[in-house]
């Protein structure tokens, strides 16, 4: 079962992120990413969070619709990490996040960092945007694209042992990792497709949609 996540981060085009949203997934709204779901005309099923950021017009509309799970604004966990664990809690197996990339580092971060768990469970773990998705995997993960395209590497544990990647112009094979000595960046394709795999940690593995010179 797949859940979409919508959280109240930056977007680009919403076109591009209406595309990768079947008609049976489950989506899950982080507050005000209610908002735009209702402009891209989606249904959530779930609307997460302390409604502080959520346009009054958009909760009216969802009201009778819509699930909404309302916790306090004084809370431990982020309302993305809220829309997470009700994924897991409905029996996800696979998560795409949007919205989640850019905007701000530290909420960037504190996304990417959410689901490590999930990835380690092996399940699939994604963040959409229309420039680059970024894929957690402790395991293995086909990367399909066009020969050319950019794919970056970044072990989010302190140590990834066991790190291979095929199908690049520059392949590893089950090298070691650090996260104080980031150099697998800016690897790529050789091909339509890569591997990459680990036997030991978890990667965020950034694949970029646009040629270097579409991202400077």
């Amino acid at each position: 079962m797949k859940c979409v996540v919508l959280a109240n981060g930056e977007y680009g085009p919403l076109e591009e992120y209406r595309a990768v949203v079947c008609a049976d997934d489950i989506i899950i709204c982080a507050d005000g990413g209610a908002n735009y779901a209702y402009e891209m005309g989606l249904i959530p099923a779930y609307i997460v969070g302390d409604m502080d950021s959520i346009r009054p017009e958009v909760k009216e509309f969802y009201a009778r619709q819509t699930v909404v799970k309302k916790y306090p604004r004084r809370k431990d966990f982020t309302d993305t990490q809220l829309a997470l664990s009700l994924a897991e809690e409905l029996g996800a197996d696979e998560v795409l996040f949007l919205g989640t990339l850019g905007k701000r580092l530290d909420h960037t971060l504190s996304n990417l960092y959410s689901g490590i768990e999930m990835a380690i469970m092996g399940k699939q773990v994604a963040h959409f945007s229309p420039d680059c998705i970024v894929y957690l995997t402790a395991q293995r993960i086909i990367i399909s694209g066009q020969k050319g395209d950019v794919v970056s590497v970044l072990p989010l544990s302190e140590k990834a042992s066991g790190v291979s990647e095929k199908g690049f112009e520059f392949p590893l094979e089950k090298v070691v990792l650090e996260k104080k000595n980031p150099y697998t960046v800016s690897n790529i394709l050789a091909q339509e497709r890569g591997e990459i795999s680990v036997e030991d940690g978890i990667l965020a593995v950034f694949h970029f949609l646009k040629s270097e010179s579409q991202l400077s």
